[in-house]
């Protein structure tokens, strides 16, 4: 039976990295994972066992260090488009490269301006706490001609304790879910972002660390300002938001698992639980996804 190679892509994956900025007092951190995957004349590797054409995976978490040092790390986005671009336009097989990196944040121990704590001992700027809120994610897809950049988060939790109903659901032979008019909703947010910058010449790219606090900031704000009729008019209702208030962002596709919290019984013990005490449940879990993207813009952001 005939056969042929059909997609393929390699790199070095996970390469962790920190990166400290000491040219003042007042340290920086970036702290990364980044993964690089290459595409492109790669047959050869895969059907005679010529690696004439293979860039070795150590030589991309080389480069990954390298550059770090050499162009320093002002964002996860800005930081994987100057890596994707170098990938491809110096490597001839090279057609096509994607990034990934997972970005951890820190906090300052002590005051915001780094300097004291009233608790502890005076900080000069350099003692940091890793931030336990959600993890941003970039994705930067370059094949020669355009740049794709798909920003994100995820673990970010979120929960409203009122404000929030669900009735008038289909019901079957099945149903045993009652209907709830004020519940707790809460969930653990992935979103992920895509941009109308394309990375071709005389465009600036955009101020991806205050593009992403802006993004953060509308997606929480609409999460506590909507009062809900079910988990699926919450996220459009972020999506929607992110779009109203950032020209640049094209289309946000989120993830939200709900996170059930059930009130306890609490008859047998001769207490009334006035919707006050729940039980939080970890799974099984409702998962709603969907994508809000301009009219006219095709939805690139893949389905995980």
């Amino acid at each position: 039976m005939a056969h042929v190679l059909g997609q393929n892509q390699y790199g070095k994956a996970e390469n962790r990295i920190v990166r400290v900025r000491r040219d003042s007092s007042r340290h920086e951190i970036k702290d990364l994972n980044v993964s690089v995957a290459l595409s492109g004349d790669f047959e050869d590797v895969h059907l005679t066992g010529s690696n004439a054409n293979c860039l070795p995976t150590d030589t991309t978490k080389n480069t990954v260090y390298a550059f770090a040092k050499e162009y320093g790390i002002e964002s996860a986005e800005a930081f994987g488009i100057t890596l994707a671009r170098h990938f491809v336009d110096s490597t001839a097989p090279v057609r096509r490269a994607r990034i990934r990196i997972e970005e951890y944040a820190w906090d300052r121990i002590g005051t915001p301006d780094g300097t004291s704590h009233p608790t502890g001992p005076k900080k000069v700027g350099h003692s940091f706490v890793r931030n336990g809120q959600e993890t941003r994610t970039a994705e930067i897809v370059y094949d020669g001609e355009d740049v794709r950049v798909i920003s994100g988060l995820r673990g970010l939790t979120v929960m409203n304790s009122t404000d929030s109903e669900f009735w008038g659901y289909l019901k079957d032979r099945y149903t045993t879910l009652k209907e709830a008019y004020d519940r707790i909703l809460a969930t653990e947010v992935t979103a992920r972002w895509t941009y109308s910058y394309r990375g071709r010449a005389g465009t600036a790219q955009p101020d991806w660390n205050r593009c992403y606090a802006q993004v953060r900031r509308h997606l929480l704000e609409a999460f506590a300002e909507t009062y809900s009729y079910s988990l699926q008019q919450t996220l459009h209702a972020m999506g929607a938001r992110v779009l109203d208030n950032r020209a640049e962002v094209d289309e946000v596709r989120l993830e939200l698992p709900n996170k059930h919290h059930f009130l306890v019984d609490l008859e047998p013990f001769g207490l009334k639980n006035d919707d006050e005490v729940y039980y939080a449940a970890d799974r099984m879990y409702g998962l709603i996804e969907g994508t809000v993207h301009r009219e006219g813009v095709v939805p690139v952001i893949p389905v995980t």
